[in-house]
């Protein structure tokens, strides 16, 4: 494949990406997607509402979208919530270069089952998944062992709604950041 045309795919899509940033969705958008996809998560999985319950504090996004040729991104807003309130607001961000083609999106959710968890999460300036934190990652939120999970690591991702033809759902790399009003 020609360089330039490569190159040229990568710069639209990085500028399409981009312009997600710049034409974020206010509070009251973030704030339905969110509640719509904790619906839709809650009926995956008969445990996840009760995990839910369990979690010290979470992180919803309801929408991120990722996509890329050759060198990719990924970008979403959403959501902190502990007790089941909106503490604040978080967007979610990263990059890659390899092997990408393609346009996908999910909704992810990120459980701090400890309160410690919780509180580096809170101290940290641009958390980085996998960087700051050992995470693991349930890809569907389908039949999952809760109490091992729960045993194993104090924080928890669940990927799902996966949309598109970019199968990956890694979350590894992923920056999150508060959103500044």
């Amino acid at each position: 494949m020609n360089r330039s045309i490569v190159f040229a795919a990568a710069a639209v899509t990085m500028l399409g990406l981009g312009t997600a940033v710049t034409f974020a969705a206010t509070k009251s958008d973030i704030d339905e997607d969110v509640a719509k996809s904790l619906v839709d998560f809650n009926a995956l999985h008969p445990s996840n509402g009760g995990l839910a319950k369990q979690a010290a504090g979470m992180l919803v996004f309801p929408h991120i979208t990722k996509g890329g040729v050759g060198v990719a991104g990924e970008f979403g807003e959403g959501v902190l919530k502990v007790k089941g309130k909106t503490v604040d607001y978080y967007s979610i961000g990263g990059g890659s270069v390899g092997l990408t083609l393609g346009l996908a999106k999910r909704a992810e959710i990120i459980m701090f089952m400890t309160q410690d968890s919780l509180d580096a999460f809170l101290h940290k300036d641009g958390w980085s998944v996998g960087a700051d934190a050992g995470v693991t990652v349930v890809s569907k939120a389908a039949g999952a062992d809760y109490d091992s999970l729960i045993h194993k690591t104090p924080i928890v991702a669940f990927a799902y709604g996966e949309k598109g033809l970019l199968g990956d759902v890694s979350v590894q790399g992923s920056k999150i950041t508060k959103i500044k009003d």
